[in-house]
């Protein structure tokens, strides 16, 4: 195949087949080098559209503890929280569960007696992370938190091998997914509902091996407990659910879309009963919250997802155009993982165009580790759109494309 594209004039070396815009005409990658190019121009000046994160309720250490019945009150060491009230709260909750107190009943207690929004019920989080933290302890809790890191990275190393052209990515894209993963390693945030929900979604991705269209075969089971696992502890977790379910009906996977459509609907089952017990404690005169729904646009995404991660480190003129590259890395992938990454990169970020407040900026973390790995793709993309512009169009099997 080499000695074919050596033998036509002015033509590129062999475009390898995972390389989507290797094939480009010109006209196309000339246009998509400008897309690109007023995308990276408009997120270097977007985020500062946005405002900075809304201040949490003012709480000094330690929080107000409710106490229920005649139980004496709890007492929690927050000493390495700095000013993150949520921590603080997350913590007293688990600590309120673990003596035998019932979860709704605390939740919405502290809720209320702190200042933040008890109504609607959505604004409960769900129990399931205080109730294993609360039954396994500090200790149970680190252990289970290292074995999952190490499971997400052994997981997506033989993800990006399984892969056409992964190997080219492999080194570059892990230590990306351990950078998009620098939260989960701080043991403080333990307590935060998204950081488990996001190195569940990144082990679920890591785990999955889907087929070609009406193929049999392909590994789901281990991505689906994954991703039910995600799902019962944040409920962002679901558009990552709908598109594997979607992905699998359109490859015509009828057994793997049954299960993921089953998933949904125990989701939905499970968060009925979830808002049931949490608005039965709700009373009148309770804080309500602000509506969800604000319409920020692409400056209300990049801030997401910027102040969630280690990208608020640098320039908003730099931390803007890296998260818009590793959205356009994905694409560049003509691959099973690169064509779901994208979609799913590109789901989230629509969805935290319309829906969050500024002070909702750590739903972010959910996409991190996958969205990060993206950036690996980034040179292969680049290249070969500049070279087909140019009009150096690569060529596949020996002929044009």
């Amino acid at each position: 195949m080499g000695g074919d594209a050596a033998g036509v004039s002015g033509l590129s070396a062999t475009a390898p087949v995972w390389d989507r815009y290797g094939g480009f005409p010109q006209l196309k990658a000339r246009l998509a080098l400008v897309l690109l190019a007023m995308c990276l121009v408009f997120a270097a000046w977007a985020p500062g559209m946005a405002p900075p994160p809304a201040e949490v309720p003012q709480i000094a250490p330690p929080v107000k503890d409710v106490a229920h019945g005649s139980a004496p009150p709890v007492t929690v060491s927050f000493e390495d929280d700095g000013k993150d009230n949520d921590l603080r709260f997350y913590r007293l909750v688990i600590e309120r569960v673990k003596r035998g107190d019932d979860y709704y009943v605390t939740a919405v207690q502290l809720q209320r007696a702190n200042g933040y929004p008890v109504a609607p019920a959505l604004t409960v989080r769900l129990p399931t992370l205080a109730l294993a933290s609360a039954m396994l302890g500090t200790t149970g809790i680190a252990i289970t938190a290292i074995l999952l890191l190490a499971a997400i990275f052994i997981s997506n190393y033989r993800r990006f091998d399984a892969e056409p052209g992964g190997e080219n990515f492999r080194l570059f894209g892990l230590a990306l997914l351990f950078v998009g993963l620098s939260t989960a390693i701080n043991p403080k945030f333990a307590v935060l509902h998204e950081v488990w929900a996001a190195q569940l979604m990144a082990l679920s991705f890591g785990l999955h091996r889907p087929v070609a269209a009406g193929e049999p075969g392909g590994k789901w089971i281990g991505a689906w407990l994954a991703a039910a696992a995600a799902l019962s502890i944040r409920e962002l977790a679901l558009p990552f659910v709908l598109l594997m379910a979607a992905y699998a009906l359109w490859r015509r996977s009828w057994r793997e879309g049954a299960a993921w459509t089953g998933l949904i609907v125990l989701f939905t089952i499970g968060m009925t009963i979830h808002l049931y017990f949490a608005a039965a404690q709700i009373i009148p005169g309770d804080p309500v919250s602000p509506p969800w729904l604000v319409l920020g646009g692409i400056s209300a995404f990049l801030h997401k997802v910027i102040y969630s991660s280690s990208l608020n480190l640098l320039p908003i003129p730099l931390a803007g155009p890296a998260v818009i590259l590793a959205l356009f890395g994905w694409t560049g992938w003509k691959s099973q993982a690169g064509t779901f990454a994208s979609l799913l990169t590109f789901g989230y970020a629509f969805a935290f165009m319309i829906a969050g407040r500024a002070n909702n900026f750590y739903w972010g973390v959910v996409i991190l580790p996958i969205l990060f790995m993206g950036l690996a793709m980034v040179p292969m993309a680049m290249k070969s759109l500049w070279k087909n512009a140019a009009g150096l169009r690569s060529v596949r099997g020996g002929a044009r494309v």
